[in-house]
């Protein structure tokens, strides 16, 4: 998975907040169901105005590469990628599934699982797999981010969403991560005023 750019709405306010935040090993940005809008990414990374076409070719060359390599989770990984930048999100999952079998220690890669999981409109499944993430890394902000996304879209879990940004923020104030979930809270406060008392981070 790659950069994207991702707007979205929380009760009819729409608010484009991240762009090139990562999620994910390879530099994934997560597209809610209920986004007003979401532009995919091409190989550069720069935003297209549709899904990647997907690379017959590579595709192939990774098929076969996991077949002499039964025991490689890297290939597996890539093709979840290909088949995610192309939207075809079942794909993906069953080589995202297949890749963390082989390596169950990797955060990133179960993030990338779940993602696929909530775009397939499981959010419970999705939530799921990232506390598999955070039970290996409690402090993976990418992780944490992308469960507020899922509490704020899937799951209608306003403050569940603003828990979790809180600790993106608290994490990595700075990085990507960090910057995004801020203004994610600073978008959702100013649309539920009573939201959590109306607090700001460290208030």
């Amino acid at each position: 998975m790659r950069a994207e750019q991702i707007a979205y709405a929380i009760a009819g306010v729409v608010f484009g907040l991240i762009a090139g935040w990562i999620i994910g090993a390879q530099q994934t940005i997560s597209r809610p169901p209920v986004a007003a809008a979401a532009e995919p990414s091409g190989a550069s990374g720069n935003p297209t105005t549709r899904a990647a076409v997907l690379d017959e070719s590579q595709v192939r060359a990774l098929r076969s590469t996991a077949e002499r390599e039964p025991r490689n989770a890297a290939p597996r990984a890539e093709l979840g990628n290909l088949y995610f930048d192309a939207e075809r999100y079942d794909d993906a999952i069953k080589w995202y599934e297949e890749a963390a079998r082989l390596a169950p220690n990797d955060p990133n890669l179960s993030t990338d699982l779940g993602v696929s999981y909530y775009y397939t409109n499981r959010p419970d499944k999705a939530l799921e797999q990232f506390a598999h993430s955070l039970s290996l890394d409690p402090r993976h902000a990418k992780t944490l981010l992308n469960v507020g996304i899922v509490k704020a879209f899937g799951k209608q879990d306003l403050q569940g969403a603003v828990q979790a940004w809180q600790q993106v923020i608290q994490l990595a104030p700075e990085a990507p991560e960090g910057r995004a979930a801020r203004r994610a809270l600073d978008s959702l406060r100013s649309a539920h005023p009573d939201l959590d008392g109306g607090r700001k981070p460290g208030a």
